[in-house]
């Protein structure tokens, strides 16, 4: 037989509503009569329904994380702190995939009854932000935001990263030096060649335009094409930075298909520090930051804007550094 909160009341001695109220930890409730409560339905082995507490409370208790660059590994490994940290907080993550953010994402957003979104992988142009607002559902952005509309964030600051990486780079002889870049309609490639580009110039250098490449997706395929139209170039850069780690992976296999020797004939830079980057086979050196903090503070701000609407906007930034490995080494003398 189902236990139900009729019999939960009766057992506690209130009425059905008070039960609801008791395991919501209501403050209407007085704490004997919680405890009352809560030991009935231990008792009983009760197991609130989430669908009646959704229509009892208004809210679901659900918040969806979309992605739509399915091809960036960077994501998968934000998932598992994102849904600890919401567990914590009494919410489900739902992950939510899509190949283009248009505008028929929000309507089917909408239909999944969330309580709120983390927008992980939206484009500087996406009219989805503006459309989530317009609709009344809360939203905060992890890693890249939108240029439309300002909500709350989590984003990383590069300029301390790529600053170390680039003296690093010169201190050991680099002077032609060469990126692989991210795509120009996401904030993170723009905030990225910009603290890049502001490193190298101070030390007298310049990032060439025909140094350069920008992939149009944070992909290891479009790393390589990329990588291999620069070091066809019989005068190539000596090191190449990345958007990010999954790009600099496929950087490094097109300097091996080329016949080319990393570190000794190019040095690789990543950005990100994903977990890959540390094993012994790929030892990249790149810029770090924390990205499981990352994750859980996108879980604390939706959760913030969920219950106080009214709050002010908060952008939380993490620092970067540069993490030395074998990828990064002295320039060959030409």
């Amino acid at each position: 037989m189902v236990v139900t909160s009729r019999d939960v009341a009766r057992l506690a001695g209130v009425s059905q509503p008070t039960v609801s109220r008791a395991l919501r930890d209501d403050s209407r409730v007085s704490d004997a009569t919680k405890v009352r409560v809560r030991e009935a339905a231990q008792l009983l082995g009760y197991v609130p329904s989430e669908a009646g507490r959704a229509l009892s409370s208004g809210r679901t208790r659900r918040i969806g994380l979309l992605l739509t660059d399915l091809d960036n590994q960077f994501y998968s490994h934000i998932i598992a702190p994102v849904h600890r940290e919401l567990e914590a907080l009494g919410y489900q993550l739902m992950l939510h995939t899509e190949t283009a953010d248009n505008d028929t994402i929000v309507e089917r957003l909408l239909a999944n009854g969330l309580d709120g979104l983390i927008l992980a992988t939206t484009t500087v142009e996406s009219a989805a932000p503006l459309r989530l607002k317009d609709r009344g559902l809360p939203f905060v952005y992890f890693n890249r935001i939108g240029s439309l509309i300002e909500a709350d964030a989590t984003v990383v600051d590069p300029v301390d990263g790529y600053k170390q990486a680039v003296d690093r780079a010169v201190e050991l002889g680099h002077r032609r030096i060469g990126a692989v870049l991210g795509p120009t309609n996401t904030s993170t490639a723009q905030a990225r060649e910009s603290a890049l580009r502001d490193a190298v110039l101070s030390h007298g250098l310049t990032l060439a335009e025909a140094d350069t490449r920008k992939v149009s997706r944070f992909s290891a395929d479009e790393g390589e094409a990329a990588a291999a139209s620069l070091l066809s170039a019989p005068d190539r850069p000596t090191v190449l930075f990345c958007g990010n780690d999954v790009v600099a992976y496929g950087v490094l296999n097109a300097a091996h298909r080329a016949g080319l020797r990393v570190p000794e004939d190019l040095s690789v830079v990543g950005f990100d520090d994903l977990p890959e980057a540390a094993w012994p086979i790929v030892d990249l050196a790149t810029v770090r930051y924390d990205i499981i903090g990352m994750a859980e503070a996108a879980a604390d701000l939706i959760v913030r804007r969920i219950e106080n609407r009214e709050a002010p906007i908060e952008n939380v930034r993490f620092a970067s550094s540069f993490v030395p490995r074998r990828t990064l080494a002295a320039a060959q003398a030409g």
